[in-house]
């Protein structure tokens, strides 16, 4: 049963991430295998002891005009037996003009569906406040679109849906992080001031080889469709030693190649770093992309043994 449902999840999202589509707004991820509940609101750890806290800074083409940033933030705990909630905050910003924040609630049901392996169910819903600043831009053309006239300020709500299916040592995961589409601008008077986000969806997975007692291989890849942009796809290989540090490389096809590492400090904490060397025309015009985490876990009964936390979550195996 369980290759079926695997099998399903993975044609599912293939199906999905083919659609074409406008643009691609959502930010992007190095690390995103650490990421996942902000990507998924189906991500679950299937440990009632267990809190996750979570944090993520990335500045994009840094060197370039208005080079975007991008801060996240998670919390994820378990309420009862199979049933899990998060919270995420994730903020973008396009030099000191354009700003989006979206705040959202997670919730996930777990099924069993061996002893090993379980498929989860979620759903998120929230908010986006996005606002423009056009007060001193200098514009390249002697005449700028009137699009650009006016400072914004809008809020539209917004909601999510994702599946996670995962084991011991896998998972896979297909999600919409942002179902509703939202228009910042308006077209009037024949003159075209739209700027409309699209629906993304994303396929990720996840695999680890024992290869033996201090080092493991992690690959894992990431899978974004939206409409009207080529399918963007990255993958990743890491080697972890020891439970302790953990390195590898990664590549996002026809945009980037990307070195990543972290470190576990202690047993509840690790930080990591990434860096993306850009292989397009954009690399003329930046230095790369440099990415920062935070992982931070709790146990609710207070225990700090070996068996809590990266033991235990997905995201770490």
């Amino acid at each position: 049963m369980k290759r079926n449902v695997l099998k399903y999840i993975i044609l599912a999202g293939i199906l999905l991430c083919a659609r074409k589509s406008q643009a691609q707004q959502d930010p992007q991820y190095t690390q995103y295998m650490y990421n996942m509940s902000v990507l998924n609101p189906a991500y679950a750890t299937d440990d009632e002891d267990l809190i996750n806290l979570g944090g993520l800074y990335r500045a994009q083409w840094v060197g370039s005009v208005g080079g975007p940033t991008t801060g996240t933030f998670f919390a994820h705990v378990p309420l009862k037996k199979r049933m899990e909630a998060g919270m995420s905050v994730i903020h973008d910003q396009i030099g000191d003009v354009v700003k989006e924040s979206n705040v959202f609630a997670d919730f996930a049901y777990v099924l069993p569906v061996s002893e090993t392996h379980k498929l989860s169910f979620g759903l998120k819903a929230g908010a986006t406040f996005f606002s423009t600043n056009f007060n001193g831009f200098v514009y390249s053309d002697p005449l700028p679109d009137q699009a650009f006239a006016n400072n914004l300020s809008r809020t539209y709500p917004n909601v999510g849906v994702g599946t996670f299916y995962f084991g011991d040592k896998y998972y896979v995961g297909l999600s919409a992080p942002n179902l509703l589409r939202t228009k910042h601008l308006e077209s009037k008077d024949g003159l075209t001031r739209t700027g409309v986000e699209e629906v993304h969806y994303f396929l990720t997975g996840g695999y680890v080889f024992e290869i033996n007692d201090r080092f493991k291989f992690k690959p894992a890849f990431m899978a974004k469709g939206v409409s009207g942009t080529p399918l963007s796809f990255d993958v990743t290989a890491n080697v972890l030693y020891n439970n302790m540090l953990e390195m590898g490389v990664g590549y996002r096809v026809g945009d980037a190649l990307s070195g990543l590492v972290n470190f576990r400090i202690t047993q509840n904490l690790r930080i990591g770093y990434a860096y993306d060397y850009t292989l397009s025309n954009l690399g003329r015009f930046n230095s790369g992309s440099h990415e920062i985490m935070v992982l931070f876990n709790l146990s609710k009964s207070g225990s700090n043994s070996a068996g809590n936390g990266y033991d235990k979550s997905p995201r770490f195996f």
